[in-house]
Order: structure tokens, then C-alpha cells, then sequence
């Protein structure tokens, strides 16, 4: 006969309780997560920049280009390689607010300096929460690359060289879709470098506004001569029991100790997230270089969040690989299948499109067209056109509102054979 010891048979009681107390455990995680991935739309914010055009300027904001008058500027950073601008308009009439996130576009007459001066166009994010008094930027100093024949940026460098306080810039009204929904739900923020400055506007207007909502703050960087505002994000930490910084170095200083500089040692990544993040319905909201972007934005959505839950913003053009596309017309496809013909009405000159083709400015530079351009990136607008006949699609869709009959052309691909106004 098989005797149990009271010890034994505790041990297998016990045993038994975790086993299914794993199980049901278990299946709550599988249920919870199931009823997360399977959210349906309507329970969700809408990602602005999946939405078709609308114009987001209010009657509040101003039509073209106003002077603004540059108040001060601050060194933000160890290197000094950023530089925060505070605007003031200089008719004196009030500012209108705008949504933590967006952007400000310049129109830039360049000193001459080695037969490169000239007018360009340039946007930055806004650095800060709407203020009444004054706008904020923040710029970063982009040096030559090591090794090439390109020049250094001409829009920051200016900015850092010739605009001090008291300096006047014309600027166009705060614009674009990338800004933070004002739900109460939880919300992560991931930035690379300077990618910060929009997530910086939505950081500080949400715990202004929102103190209470639950915030993670992922800043990657090389190491802490990278870092903006390291006192500020530190104090903002000390102060919101909500707010969980970290800040992530990639190839920290010798002297630098983790925990202290910074909260991990590595790149901003999924398996950071999947380790750090609690099971929750979070919205993303991630802006940084491609590189950054290519990897965490696919990883999040195989993870299994909603793609409304993404919300995303690169540095230039940007093409990012989704797991699951929005499905669209096979415009390269029937380009194809059609002959597309792309008219330029003030020139005379006409060109048939091909599939490999892979915007209309692009398409137009290469047939030696000359179009104004800025951001090449659907934001700034320089490159709007008329329309005189034909349809266009936009590969992406973009930031800046084109007028009624026109394009952007740096983001246009002709559907149909195209008459323009160039």
C-alpha cells in the first residue's frame, strides 16, 4: 500500500492549486489580449495622417506667411548642437494654439555665402505646449556627413549662425497630422535624437493638462551629450508619479553609469517595450530616423496592436513596411497596364510615366522641369501645383493641405494621364 507523508501531501495540494491557478491565469492573459488585438475601429482615436485631406487650419490661424520676431535663444544641449528659438508675432496680435505635435513652416531667404544663399523652405516641429505668448523650436546643427561630398544642412546651420534675438522670420501657421488625441488612455512616446521635439510638445501639454494620464517616455540617444532637456524631462519624472522616462543610450560615455545617466543601454526597441510595458491598451506615438521607425513600427503591429494605435512621424520622406497595409488601388500596376502620360502645360513638354517612377516632383526634376521644393516630404507645400486635367493618388498621405485642383507633388502619382501647371 502507497503511503503519502502530510508533507508530501501538502506538497501535492499546493502543486495543484498553482497548476490551475496557472491555467486560469493563463486564459484571462489569452482573453485579455485576444479582446486588446481585436478592438474594434470605433473604440479607437483615428490616425490623423490615415485620414483623407481636410484642412486642419482654423479660423483662429493666419492665411500665408506672418513675421514673427525671434525672442531669445537657448543652447538645449551638452554638444551644442541644439538650439531652441522662442517666436513672438511681431504684429503683437495673439498666437493661436495648435495640436502638440505639429509643425511650423519657414520661408527662408539664405545669406549669400560661397554662391549658396537663396529661398528655401524648411519645417520644424514646435518644441513645447501652446503658449499664449510665444512659439517654440528646436533645431539641430546638421554638420556635413564624414567622408562626403554633401554640404551641412543650410536651414539649421542658418538658423544656428545668423538668427539671433530680434531677428524676423516669415512663418506659416502650425500645421500638420502627427499630434496626440486628448482621450484619457495610456500612451507611450518613443523619439530618436532629435525626434524629441514633437514628442516634447506632447509631453508637456499632457501633463498640463492631463496630469493624471499614464505616460511612457522611450529616448534613445547615443549617449547624455545627445540629450535635450535633461533637467526638464528628470524634474517633470520627480514631479508625475505617471510619467516612466527612459531614456536609452545606444554607445554611452566611459563615466557613464546606468541607472543614473540613463535607464538602459541599447537602442529603443521592441523587446525593451514587450519587458517594460504593462498589458495595456496604449497609443504609440513615435517619431525619429527611418531606421528607428522601419523596425519598431512593423514589430509593434506583429505584436499585435492595432495599426489605429500607431502614430508615426520620420525625419524627410519616409517609407515604412507595414505588417498589414491599407489596401489601395495598384496605381503602379495599372501604370502598367495603361500608357500614363504626364503633361508640364507651361513648358510644352510631355512624358510618358513609368511604374518604376517614384513621385512627380522627382519624375519632373529628372525630365529637367524646375519646381520650387522644401521638405520633399508632403509638409512644407512648396511644391504645390495645379491640376489642369487628370487624376493624381498620394503615395503617402501628406501633412501640408494643398489647395483645391492642386498637388503635392513630392508625394503624387498620376492615376490617370496628367496635364500640370509647370
Amino acid at each position: 500500500m502507497f503511503n503519502l507523508s502530510s508533507l508530501t501531501l501538502a506538497l501535492w495540494i499546493a502543486s495543484g492549486i498553482l497548476f490551475q491557478l496557472s491555467i486560469f491565469l493563463g486564459v484571462v492573459y489569452m482573453r485579455h489580449w485576444s479582446r486588446y488585438r481585436k478592438l474594434p475601429s470605433d473604440k479607437l482615436s483615428v490616425e490623423p495622417a490615415q485620414a483623407s485631406c481636410v484642412n486642419t487650419m482654423s479660423a483662429s490661424t493666419w492665411p500665408g506667411l506672418r513675421t514673427f520676431s525671434v525672442e531669445r535663444k537657448v543652447i538645449e544641449d551638452p554638444a551644442q548642437s541644439i538650439c531652441s528659438f522662442y517666436l513672438v508675432p511681431a504684429d503683437g496680435k495673439p498666437l493661436p494654439p495648435f495640436q502638440p505635435g505639429q509643425f511650423l513652416t519657414f520661408s527662408l531667404n539664405l545669406l549669400p555665402a560661397n554662391d549658396a544663399g537663396g529661398s528655401i523652405t524648411r519645417c520644424y516641429s514646435l518644441s513645447d505646449a501652446p503658449h499664449p505668448e510665444h512659439y517654440r523650436i528646436s533645431i539641430k546643427r546638421v554638420p556635413a556627413p564624414i567622408g562626403s561630398n554633401f554640404l551641412p544642412g543650410r536651414s539649421s546651420n542658418y538658423f544656428h549662425d545668423h538668427i539671433e534675438a530680434g531677428s524676423l522670420l516669415q512663418v506659416r501657421a502650425p500645421s500638420g497630422h502627427f499630434y496626440i488625441d486628448r482621450s484619457d488612455e495610456p500612451v507611450v512616446l518613443i523619439c530618436g535624437g532629435i525626434g524629441i521635439t514633437p514628442i516634447l510638445s506632447m509631453l508637456n501639454e499632457c501633463l498640463n493638462k492631463q496630469p493624471e494620464r499614464e505616460i511612457w517616455l522611450f529616448y534613445g540617444v547615443r549617449n547624455s551629450r545627445e540629450l535635450i532637456m535633461k533637467s526638464h524631462l528628470n524634474a517633470l519624472a520627480l514631479k508625475h508619479r505617471n510619467l516612466h522616462l527612459w531614456i536609452c543610450a545606444s554607445n554611452p560615455l566611459p563615466e557613464e553609469k546606468i541607472g543614473i545617466d540613463h535607464q538602459h543601454q541599447g537602442r529603443v526597441d521592441i523587446n525593451l517595450l514587450r519587458t517594460q510595458l504593462p498589458l495595456k491598451p496604449y497609443h504609440y506615438y513615435i517619431c525619429g530616423p527611418a531606421p528607428m521607425l522601419e523596425s519598431i513600427v512593423p514589430a509593434l503591429e506583429n505584436w499585435g496592436v492595432p495599426d489605429a494605435r500607431i502614430h508615426y512621424e520620420a525625419f524627410g520622406p519616409s517609407s515604412i513596411k507595414r505588417a498589414a497595409p491599407i489596401v489601395t488601388d495598384d496605381i503602379h500596376g495599372r501604370a502598367a497596364a495603361e500608357e500614363v502620360t504626364v503633361m508640364f502645360s507651361q513648358s510644352g513638354k510631355q512624358f510618358q510615366w513609368q511604374p518604376t517612377d517614384k513621385n512627380l516632383l522627382e519624375f519632373a526634376e529628372s525630365n529637367s522641369i524646375t519646381v520650387n521644393s522644401g521638405c520633399r516630404a508632403g509638409s512644407c507645400g512648396s511644391c504645390q501645383t495645379k491640376i489642369h486635367s487628370g487624376e493624381v493618388r498620394y503615395a503617402h498621405p501628406p501633412d501640408f493641405d494643398p489647395d483645391e485642383g492642386m498637388c503635392l507633388l513630392c508625394v503624387s502619382i498620376p492615376k490617370s494621364s496628367v496635364v500640370l501647371e509647370l
